[in-house]
């Protein structure tokens, strides 16, 4: 039997269509750029995070001359969230990017072991995050849930 995965998600043609949370939160993760360590791939990615209780924390790339030891901003951001403000729930998480190497004017969307990593944190806190997705500058993707970007997810609960 065939089966189909579908998801919403809304497109905006410029920030000033966002609400001004969200417009806030994507100025976060485009500062948050410039906080990245990309000396190799000079590929700055910036990710901001509205926690429940209004504060906006950021997370950007870190890479390292040993490729596999680098981490993406997301991940950066999710596990500062989880050390510094484990009792908060990721109410929303915008993710930006910046390079000198090419246009930076479409959305970016995270990597499989961030995807991986956001659907965790979802099962974690049981609330949904909503993820902007964005450049430097041009169109705006905004999905209801991180889950919509991992269809058939690995959540854990074949472990228990």
């Amino acid at each position: 039997m065939k089966q189909k995965f579908e998801f919403e998600f809304e497109h905006f043609e410029q920030m000033e269509s966002l609400s001004d949370a969200d417009s806030a939160l994507l100025i976060a993760a485009r500062n948050a750029t410039k906080t990245a360590f990309a000396p190799y791939s000079k590929f700055k990615v910036g990710a901001a995070a509205l926690l429940s209780n209004g504060q906006i924390v950021i997370g950007s790339n870190q890479e390292s001359a040993s490729y596999p030891v680098g981490i993406c901003a997301e991940r950066t951001l999710l596990n500062s969230i989880g050390s510094q403000f484990s009792s908060e729930t990721i109410l929303a998480m915008a993710i930006s990017y910046d390079t000198d190497e090419a246009a930076c004017d479409a959305p970016i969307s995270p990597c499989g072991m961030c995807r991986q990593s956001l659907l965790d944190f979802e099962t974690r806190y049981q609330s949904p995050i909503k993820i902007i997705l964005a450049g430097k500058t041009g169109s705006i993707m905004v999905v209801g849930a991180a889950k919509n970007l991992l269809p058939f997810g690995f959540d854990g609960a074949i472990l228990k």
